[in-house]
């Protein structure tokens, strides 16, 4: 019964940007993103056969709480007017896109004041695996759970040589125990999300301190005790961004607790009449991505 769970705009950011922007509708609107999501979830619903479905979205792509804590939070991707920088063609397209998913009857999910990797955390906790969380987005490696059989399909390279996350490859990667990413992160930081981590301390420097300790609360008694598993000079950097480390936490996991509806997340069952999906096909030229995401559900 496995869960697939789909972190749609990191789908569609790639399709978008891996798809030529000379893909039209026939009134000459971009589709590209619409066909590349298509193109992509077709392909690894046909691989992985999944038997449960969520499409996840943000509710909010700054949470209010996350803001609170720390208001630079993605405030590099803001523009002129306070709002998330998108391109031009991208944006038309996802209204589109959102209303094609809720044709093909697949379970579209969000909620207010959270973001998509929340959604996704708390269905991997909440559902039974296994569980193949799709994104291109390395936060959510922080949910790999063997036990659970929860993996991450990542797609930074692409569908075709995309890479199965499960904590041996974390560990592979990234020189730490596999269950400890959320704490390298912390401390390594992030600048697409405009998080600063510990400053002065790096990759490498995250990656030994990880392999020694298992939460961020530990790893500062550490360098307030003077622990020898420390270098003085990582000891220093960790004081000097306490008051970053005391809520990197909260910033950095995903929440565990969203309140997300009583669904039906099984693939859909074909409906008696396409019409409404055969229309959205025509009226933008989505041809053949339809017809290979109709025959990735077994209709």
């Amino acid at each position: 019964m496995t869960l697939m769970l789909l972190d749609s705009a990191s789908l569609w950011y790639r399709a978008y940007f891996g798809m030529p922007d000379t893909l039209l509708s026939p009134s000459g609107e971009p589709v590209n993103a619409i066909r590349g999501y298509l193109d992509m979830s077709a392909r690894l619903i046909s691989q992985y056969k999944p038997k449960r479905i969520v499409a996840c979205i943000e509710g909010d792509w700054r949470p209010s709480w996350r803001t609170d804590l720390f208001p630079k939070y993605k405030a590099n991707r803001l523009d002129e007017s306070g709002e998330e920088e998108e391109p031009d063609t991208l944006a038309p397209q996802i209204p589109i896109l959102l209303d094609l998913i809720e044709a093909f009857g697949i379970p579209l999910v969000g909620a207010d004041d959270y973001e998509a990797d929340d959604v996704i955390a708390t269905y991997s906790v909440r559902e039974p695996g296994p569980t193949k969380i799709v994104t291109g987005d390395r936060d959510l490696f922080q949910l790999v759970d063997d036990k659970r059989k929860v993996s991450v399909v990542y797609l930074a390279k692409g569908i075709s040589n995309h890479d199965l996350v499960d904590l041996k490859w974390i560990s592979k990667k990234y020189d730490i125990p596999g269950e400890r990413y959320a704490l390298f992160a912390m401390i390594r930081g992030d600048t697409s999300d405009g998080l600063p981590g510990i400053r002065g301390i790096g990759e490498k420097g995250a990656a030994a301190i990880a392999k020694n300790f298992d939460s961020m609360e530990q790893v500062m008694r550490a360098a307030k005790s003077g622990d020898e598993r420390l270098t003085p000079n990582h000891a220093k950097k960790l004081l000097e961004s306490a008051d970053y480390a005391k809520i990197a936490p909260k910033l950095v996991h995903c929440a565990l607790d969203v309140p997300l509806p009583d669904l039906d997340l099984s693939i859909p069952k074909k409906p008696t009449d396409l019409t409404e999906i055969y229309q959205y096909q025509k009226d933008y030229g989505l041809g053949a991505s339809v017809d290979r995401f109709i025959a990735a559900l077994g209709w």
